[in-house]
């Protein structure tokens, strides 16, 4: 990969900026979202071989968001998306006003200049997907139109002799349907960049770092046996073998048999120097006759950290602490739009460097989730464990609705052991983000033999989701979720009647709590 940045997407607020990202990521082109008002100085310390300007909720003509002008003198290619093609067209002379009518949804793109070549590959009528109120009246000197449709004049627009394109619609959405092989035109064609994105250059990449910057010192890492841990685990020993010291944590409140597998994966199959704690006593004992679901996170965050703390002042020569930190964690770090509003609160162990005097190593920091899979398989993690749905930091915490004790972890893990047993046989489980099972605190009269019955709830969760941000339920067959609830009643002692979660998010969100 070059030296400079391949692209950079400057974010103006758009639902879809990283969705651009993850297309440009796709073709195997290394990308970053920044601020729109990230500094010019900044952006030419970059050197970014080209632009993406991303689309807004706001209005160029309303006083939106606007990056410093001076990066259209840049002399590089430069795409603009909605609204970035309309800052682009007024900051350069244009002319844009509020339209006639909105225009949301599916549109005909009719293309006028077929042999440009961000248009090569597509048809001359096509279906793209449109979100915008405005729209340029007059192109800026210079400016060409050459693709419209029925409401907007100007469609696609391009300079005459440099490669600055405006486009209307949103080619990343999966609703344009030739948008990847436009975005690929800009890429490839436009901006003759490389596909050198590999998650194999990625691994030699990081190896050649975490071993620079580490020297003969030890890492710790807090082993979860979810995905982003266990692929910086294996990242990571592949690095520097035995300097890694993983440190897993069983807090009582995992998923049936998963202790196990941890510790059969990266101490027996991959020879890790893990350490292994069962702390789940300690945590079952401070979440005695809590209910409040914002509290138990608090306990089993501060447990775990104590624990943590304690066995990692413990290792000699410790002095680096790994993370699974991702890409959208760092985007949201540095949003302009500010911190959203505290849902419910996150178990994670960011809050130990500062306490421990730890220097920070988060080698998938530039990653998407589905790159951080793609990376796992990569360096040899089994497929059970590379397609693992997201499971909570605080586990079946959350999932045990109202007071935790160990007889309802008991119910909710076969319970939850059957559904997902089930999923898996009826080739379900990897077609869905998520499923899970939550048990609730409710009691209901039933009849089993000829006695009568008064026992426990199980609702079933499954949705899907691209990124978890938003998400519907899945419309799995009706004789799967059958078979989970026959199994659940038939071999789950306590429980005598199971429901379906067919809740979206929004309003809901995925987990209960």
């Amino acid at each position: 990969m070059s030296a400079r940045l391949p692209l950079l997407i400057l974010d103006f607020g758009s639902q879809y900026t990283q969705l651009i990202a993850r297309r440009i990521r796709e073709e195997h082109v290394y990308c970053e979202i920044h601020p729109f008002n990230l500094p010019l100085e900044q952006i030419k310390a970059m050197d970014p071989v080209a632009v993406i300007l991303s689309g807004s909720p706001s209005s160029v003509i309303n006083e939106g968001p606007r990056c410093d002008s001076g990066i259209f003198s840049l002399q590089i290619p430069i795409l603009g998306i909605c609204y970035g093609m309309q800052l682009m067209a007024d900051a350069m002379g244009g002319e844009v006003v509020q339209g006639d009518k909105r225009e949301f949804g599916s549109a005909r793109l009719r293309i006028t200049h077929p042999d440009d070549p961000i248009l090569r590959g597509l048809p001359d009528d096509s279906t793209v997907w449109m979100s915008h109120g405005d729209k340029v009246k007059s192109l800026p000197e210079g400016f060409m139109e050459i693709a419209r449709t029925d409401n907007t004049e100007f469609a696609v627009m391009r300079h005459t002799d440099r490669p600055l394109y405006g486009v209307q619609f949103h080619p990343e959405v999966i609703h344009s349907v030739y948008g990847k092989q436009f975005l690929r035109n800009f890429l490839f064609s436009v901006a003759h960049l490389s596909p050198d994105w590999t998650m194999g250059v990625f691994i030699e990449n990081t190896i050649r770092d975490v071993r620079k910057q580490v020297g003969d010192k030890t890492i710790i890492l807090g082993l979860s046996g979810g995905v982003d841990s266990s692929v910086v685990a294996l990242l990571l020993h592949k690095a520097v073998g035995g300097q890694l010291v993983p440190i897993f944590v069983n807090n009582g409140l995992l998923r049936k048999n998963e202790a196990d597998q941890v510790i059969t994966t990266f101490r027996d199959a991959f020879s890790m120097n893990l350490r292994f704690i069962d702390a789940s006593h300690d945590f079952l004992a401070g979440l005695e006759g809590v209910t409040d679901p914002e509290q138990k996170r608090k306990i089993i965050g501060r447990i775990f950290v104590e624990i943590f703390e304690r066995e990692a002042r413990s290792i000699p020569g410790a002095e680096f602490l790994a993370q699974g930190t991702l890409y959208p964690d760092v985007i949201e770090s540095v949003s302009f739009k500010g911190p959203s509003a505290t849902i419910k609160s996150h178990h994670n162990v960011g809050g130990l460097p500062e306490k421990m005097d730890l220097k920070l190593i988060e080698p998938l920091r530039e990653l998407f989730k589905d790159e951080v899979r793609e990376l796992g398989r990569e360096l040899g993690l089994p497929d059970e464990m590379v397609n693992r749905h997201p499971f909570p930091g605080p586990g079946l915490g959350i999932r045990v609705i109202g007071e935790i004790t160990d007889e309802r972890l008991q119910v909710l893990r076969e319970a939850d052991a059957i559904a997902i047993d089930e999923i898996r046989a009826a080739d379900q489980y990897d077609k869905i983000w998520q499923a899970f099972c939550v048990l609730l605190p409710v009691r209901s009269v039933g009849v089993m033999g000829d006695e009568r019955t008064y026992e426990n709830t199980i609702a079933v969760r499954m949705v899907e989701s691209l990124d978890g941000m938003t998400a519907d339920w899945a419309k799995v067959p009706y004789d799967l979720l059958g078979r989970i609830s026959n199994r659940i009643i038939n071999e789950v002692r306590g429980v005598n009647r199971v429901v379906y979660d067919i809740s979206s998010k929004p309003p809901a969100t995925i987990e209960w709590e």
